[in-house]
């Protein structure tokens, strides 16, 4: 019998994180919603959620730590899985509404506005896994459900062998842009799990599994 994973939902004052709670716990999680560093250092697994404009969760992240609990995670190989906005500030850099704002850097590029006429992106879409994805075994012909404006659009980190490459997961609305990512102990997804029905507890309940 698999031992129950421990998860801490960063609460950092992004928004309304009752829902992505409850998907955990019904992704077969244990799951502690707080900001204290010592419990979210030692979780089996991190949990970054994020709604919202691009500087103003890399505020309220920068507020309460944030940046140093994920950055020492993945320093120590601690899985760590971003969602939506929590995906977007892994990154470089996002600049939005004209606002230059500087990310966690744990990947280069850029997050920018999506190249459609039609925004919002909202409501549920298609995805294409890269082979082997560990989050989206059993589920790669499901859709999910999105919200948001801005993505990162092209892939620039070069992994050099021995370490593994990257899971590249990819979608389109105006253009293609990165759906989810999996490197390392680090993962992320652009759409919401939590608001995906079945699909996204499946999801959550893939990424419980590779914890070790």
């Amino acid at each position: 019998m698999t031992a129950t994973r421990r998860v801490v939902l960063l609460d950092y004052g992004s928004g309304n994180i009752h829902s992505a709670a409850k998907a955990l716990e019904r992704a077969g999680a244990e799951v502690q919603v707080t900001a204290d560093r010592t419990a979210a250092m030692e979780a089996d697994g991190l949990v970054v959620p994020g709604v919202g404009a691009f500087k103003a969760v890399m505020d309220q992240l920068r507020a309460v730590r944030g940046d140093e609990v994920i950055d020492r995670r993945l320093a120590g190989g601690r899985p760590v899985l971003g969602i939506c906005v929590g995906m977007q500030v892994l990154f470089d850099r996002g600049v939005e509404r004209g606002v230059d704002t500087e990310g966690l850097g744990e990947w280069p590029g850029v997050v920018t506005e999506l190249p459609s006429p039609v925004l919002p992106h909202m409501g549920w879409n298609t995805v294409q896994p890269d082979v082997g994805s560990a989050l989206f075994d059993g589920i790669e012909d499901e859709r999910f459900y999105f919200v948001h404006s801005y993505a990162a659009q092209e892939w620039l980190l070069d992994v050099i062998p021995p370490f593994p490459q990257p899971r590249l997961t990819w979608s389109e609305h105006g253009g293609p842009f990165l759906a989810a990512v999996e490197n390392g102990p680090l993962s992320a997804t652009q759409f919401h799990p939590e608001k995906s029905s079945d699909a996204g507890i499946r999801l959550l309940a893939n990424w419980l599994g590779t914890l070790g």
